[in-house]
């Protein structure tokens, strides 16, 4: 017979939980965003007039080839930037809506915030 395992009362109502995969969005936007380097790409390539090549970020940094690949295929990863070929180089630009997610994100928290 096994005993019935008694709960402390509760000083609260527990918070309402979201689903399980409600974060990993988020999560996963936020960790591209983990680095300066990749901050600054995406307001570089926020403030653009159109795409910009992958030469034209190349320049912008003190980091390795590699290096620039890496951080902008991470952002790729996370959905915050889309490429496009034209000839040997990559151009790149922010996906539509990838900023209004951050929007989104902190409007859906602060709504909940007193």
């Amino acid at each position: 017979m096994t005993a019935k395992r008694q709960t402390a009362p509760r000083c609260c109502p527990p918070a309402r939980r979201r689903n399980r995969g409600w974060g990993v969005e988020y999560a996963t936007v936020f960790k591209a965003l983990g680095d300066p380097t990749r901050v600054e790409m995406i307001d570089l390539l926020a403030r653009a007039d159109g795409p910009l090549c992958a030469c034209d970020l190349e320049s912008r940094f003190d980091l390795s080839q590699p290096t620039i690949s890496h951080h902008l295929g991470l952002l790729r990863k996370a959905g915050l930037v889309m490429t496009e070929r034209r000839g040997t180089w990559m151009h790149y630009r922010l996906t539509p809506g990838c900023l209004e997610r951050f929007v989104g994100f902190l409007d859906e928290v602060s709504r909940h915030h007193p």
